[in-house]
């Protein structure tokens, strides 16, 4: 790669920030109208309605390669993407290895800074646009989406342009010697994304990979992808050229090329388990770092001296069915002390039965499709098994809301959200991450008991519990194995807190500033400190007389 040196990069920056401007507040006056992604070098996509086939930058050209984006609410199609192979991803890294060497790896923190700010600039004025766009290829409510999604997303990269000078550097005196250890970025990095939370997963792992010095190729979600092309599009007309790029792709082929690349520095991944195994198993045969976020089965915990039932209750239909239960940290199973047990089943049957699912569009409608037909089918054979276990007295549905009666949605991906009681610890539909709007009740006598169940999950993600009783709320936590632990709340606005699990769902954490040091490798200088002899091995002295 062509390296110009910093003296003359900094040159040619000066001149290039007198050309657009000294600071994002004025930029941001000037930003963002809606643009077609054609109006980017060798993109020919357009803004919605889409075209019949879809292609990127870095799309094949081959036709056997295109896949369709569905609605999940009609199960119409919206477009067929045109996917990318590896000898896309070989050209989008090497043109972003090129935008790394020439440019942004010598960036200041404060220039950076600059950028992140200027890309939340730039997406504000789209939030609207994105959580329709959202709603539209992944089903959840459009509400939900501008509030939850769209808001973290512009929030994410607002906090990162806060934190980018705040990767802390060490200074440590060693006697004859001083030590520094500095924080470098990786260079090339790859962000792999799953469908639940295009938004928020691309800003998770974009701000922090930026904020650090590196570039980025994004892989979206192949069921949810056309929010992440548009939201890469809208950041890349204020970053410099080929910072961030993003290669589509249908199953293993795109992914397995990113990891396997020698340019390739460094991976993040969302998804699941199964998936993330793999993803770590490509990755040790080039030693490349990975940070897993993977799957969870998260209890949430009733004790019986819980202080508000009502109040556990609605955080429980919360933590079940938000974002149609689509959320590695969806509370999908629920254990409910004895002496409440009763009482906290009928009040959360009774939410359960009043949830309306239908097209995201409608503001009246709590929950959306699954994503896709696939998810659809994956829910409703849970769904079946538990039908089998209450044929078989072993379980109880308890309450079930109703499927849309919109005409529109008869060939959506819906499945209605479902309450299933008296489930035994050791079922599968308490064991298995379900991922869709089915939630388990178990009863449970003593505390030690609870956080068995708790703790003999593969998963550890986060765990919620409602007592009164602070002691037991604080042992409790610190035997649980998981991530985060929710007391007497279940607060969903985890930007600024270091989010991550345990066990099977994963290593590395994101979204804090602790996430900074994920996305950089240490490096230790050491110089002479002028105070006594630095030690040296006998043999030179005996050999070299020095």
């Amino acid at each position: 790669m062509k390296y110009i040196g910093k003296a003359r990069f900094q040159k040619e920056k000066r001149e290039e920030d007198n050309r657009s401007g000294p600071s994002h507040q004025i930029y941001s006056t000037k930003v963002c109208t809606k643009v077609s992604l054609s109006s980017i070098p060798n993109w020919t996509a357009m803004p919605p309605p889409y075209p019949e086939i879809l292609k990127v930058r870095y799309s094949s050209d081959d036709s056997s390669l295109q896949f369709p984006v569905h609605n999940p609410a009609t199960g119409e199609v919206i477009t067929n993407l045109q996917a990318g192979t590896p000898a896309q991803v070989d050209a989008a890294v090497r043109a972003a290895q090129k935008a790394y060497d020439n440019d942004w790896r010598w960036r200041s923190p404060a220039d950076r800074s600059a950028f992140l700010f200027k890309c939340a600039d730039a997406l504000e004025p789209h939030k609207d646009e994105l959580a329709e766009l959202l709603c539209l290829e992944n089903g959840k409510p459009k509400q939900d989406a501008l509030s939850f999604d769209i808001s973290f997303l512009v929030n994410i990269f607002r906090f990162f342009a806060s934190i980018c000078d705040k990767l802390p550097g060490e200074f440590h005196q060693r006697g004859s010697v001083n030590a520094t250890v500095i924080y470098e970025p990786f260079g090339v990095c790859a962000g792999i994304l799953p469908f639940n939370w295009p938004p928020i997963h691309f800003g998770g792992k974009t701000a922090p990979a930026l904020a650090a010095g590196n570039v980025m190729i994004i892989k979206p979600g192949e069921q949810a992808p056309l929010t992440v092309l548009r939201m890469c599009e809208i950041i890349s007309q204020v970053l410099p050229p080929d910072v961030i790029q993003v290669v589509p792709g249908l199953g293993p082929e795109v992914p397995t090329a990113l990891i396997k690349h020698d340019l390739v520095k460094m991976v993040s991944f969302t998804g699941s388990t199964v998936a993330g195994a793999k993803v770590a198993e490509t990755a040790a045969k080039t030693v490349t770092p990975v940070v897993l976020e993977l799957g969870g089965k998260n209890a949430f915990v009733v004790f019986d001296d819980v202080e508000n039932l009502d109040r556990a209750v609605g955080y429980a239909l919360e933590g079940a069915f938000f974002n149609k239960g689509e959320a590695c940290t969806a509370s999908s199973r629920i254990l409910v002390q004895k002496g409440v047990y009763n009482q906290f089943c009928d009040k959360l049957a009774t939410g359960v039965k009043k949830l309306k699912s239908g097209n995201g569009l409608d503001p009246t409608t709590h929950l959306g499709p699954q994503v896709s037909k696939a998810q659809q089918e994956r829910v409703l054979g849970y769904l079946q098994k538990a039908k089998d276990l209450e044929k078989e007295g072993k379980v109880k549905i308890a309450a079930q809301g109703q499927l849309p009666d919109d005409p529109a949605c008869k060939n959506g991906f819906f499945v209605p959200p479902t309450l299933i009681t008296d489930v035994k610890r050791d079922m599968v539909i308490a064991q298995e991450e379900m991922f869709g709007v089915l939630v388990t009740v178990t009863p449970f006598e003593t505390e030690d008991e609870a956080i068995d169940i708790v703790n003999e999950s593969r998963y550890g993600l986060t765990s919620i519990v409602f007592s009164q009783n602070s002691d037991r709320c604080w042992r409790f936590s610190k035997k649980v194995d998981v991530g985060l632990v929710y007391v007497n709340n279940y607060f969903r606005n985890i930007l600024g807190i270091p989010f991550g699990g345990a066990k099977e769902t994963g290593y590395g954490r994101e979204h804090s500033i602790d996430t900074l040091k994920e996305w950089c490798r240490a490096k230790v200088i050491t110089q002479p400190s002028g105070f006594g002899e630095i030690p040296s091995w006998r043999a030179v002295k005996e050999v070299l007389g020095a």
